[in-house]
């Protein structure tokens, strides 16, 4: 018979004990933390009607072209979601009598067909947190907030960078730039940082914008680089979006400082975030020591989302973050997060298994992790892989010795042991 060679679909992953240990310990710590933020949880489908995710309110060409699309028996046209806020989005729309504020999580698997990289996959888990109903800053603060938390907790050193797509899309207004031109040119800026100003000139030649256009982005943005918050105020009069993105950041600013966490967190005018959907404030989350370029968290605020949903072109105050569990596990798994899967018993049976079960179903009933050696090996070979494993405490269950009404506790880690009466 032939061998198989099997491989997994490329951007997909097998997690092995060891790190998928890790994986739910930090799970563990983001819901944890959202529970304590008193977020509500909530499941929606992975399989979403196409026009849904497909919808103009939703994440954009960029994203609906690594969207993965099936139809099912009845030629429905379906996808695969791509994220976790669309769906969250559809669930206010259906559900107009949730209690406002509404304040929910979830943690589940999103798909997408795009590039594969290091901390970037096709399948992978995301971890969300969106509110709706608030039309302050407080909502952006406290989602701010809860990821420093979150990352102090696992030991992660990150730095937040935020901005306001309504100063940026102003800006980019009083450079005359095209409202059709508009977005193009917005997401190329954001990629300044990776490929500075002269790779945004050529992506923007290459995109059809005109060359007195980027002329003047050229000029502007050696300008504007780096400049803080204040320094815009000068071009508050410029246009409504630029006075109205400043008033919110500035908000935003006062809520960050009264919370003691602007030192992990800086002002980027050209960050734009990806997506078509984002409204307002937006941040991503990245590594101070850049060990890994991608973000480990991000969102913002899409006040149009849930009310086109509805039909309507009323703001609907919604804002969000989302983290990546699996590129939080690629930058914390060689670190010092390490996950002892070693049980707080070992029960090694000496002919007397029925009495090995007793033993162990009495330790576990009072709390304690514990596993039963069935590997029938010799008693030396079983404690020395109790000693890999990092087993300290072992529970002897002999034959002869129950017949006496004991057993006998072996503490691998002091090198002792002792009776312990059998009367479970």
């Amino acid at each position: 018979m032939k061998k198989m060679n099997y491989q997994n679909v490329k951007g997909t992953m097998d997690y092995l004990p060891g790190e998928e240990s890790i994986r739910r310990k930090i799970r563990r710590t983001l819901e944890d933390t959202f529970i304590r933020y008193n977020c509500l949880p909530l499941e929606t489908p992975i399989l979403n009607e196409k026009s849904l995710l497909t919808s103009k309110y939703a994440g954009g060409s960029e994203i609906v072209e690594e969207m993965y699309t099936l139809s099912d028996r009845g030629k429905r046209e379906l996808a695969l979601r791509y994220d976790l806020t669309i769906p969250f989005a559809k669930v206010v729309a259906m559900n107009p009598d949730l209690p406002m504020p509404f304040k929910r999580y979830e943690i589940g698997k999103v798909f997408r067909d795009g590039p594969v990289k290091q901390g970037r996959f096709r399948e992978f888990t995301q971890c969300d947190v969106d509110i709706t109903g608030v039309g302050s800053q407080m909502a952006e603060a406290e989602l701010m907030e809860m990821a420093t938390a979150i990352f102090n907790e696992l030991g992660l050193d990150v730095m937040i960078q935020f901005n306001n797509r309504k100063l940026l899309a102003g800006l980019l207004e009083s450079l005359s730039i095209p409202s059709a031109l508009m977005n193009d040119v917005i997401l190329t800026l954001d990629k300044i940082e990776k490929i500075g100003i002269n790779g945004v000139k050529k992506e923007l030649s290459a995109k059809g914008i005109p060359d007195e256009a980027i002329a003047l982005v050229d000029i502007k943005v050696s300008e504007w680089m780096n400049k803080e918050i204040s320094y815009f105020k000068q071009l508050s009069s410029l246009n409504e979006k630029v006075d109205q993105g400043l008033k919110e950041l500035e908000e935003l600013l006062s809520y960050i400082e009264a919370l003691e966490i602007q030192d992990q967190c800086r002002f980027n005018p050209f960050l734009a975030r990806g997506l078509d959907i984002y409204t307002g404030t937006i941040y991503e989350l990245f590594l101070s020591d850049q060990s890994i370029s991608s973000s480990i968290g991000s969102g913002g605020r899409y006040d149009s989302a849930i009310g086109g949903l509805l039909g309507s072109n009323d703001p609907f105050s919604t804002v969000g973050i989302s983290f990546g569990l699996d590129v939080i596990l690629t930058a914390i798994k060689d670190r010092t997060l390490i996950q002892n899967n070693a049980p707080d018993y070992l029960v090694i049976p000496l002919g007397a298994k029925r009495e090995a079960l007793i033993v162990a179903s009495y330790y576990r009933k009072n709390g304690d992790r514990v596993d039963i050696d069935m590997s029938v090996k010799r008693l030396s070979k079983s404690l020395d892989r109790a000693n890999k494993r990092g087993v300290r405490n072992v529970l002897l269950v002999g034959e002869e010795e129950v017949s006496e009404n004991y057993i006998v506790l072996k503490k691998l880690d002091q090198g002792t042991e002792e009776r312990i009466p059998f009367t479970f």
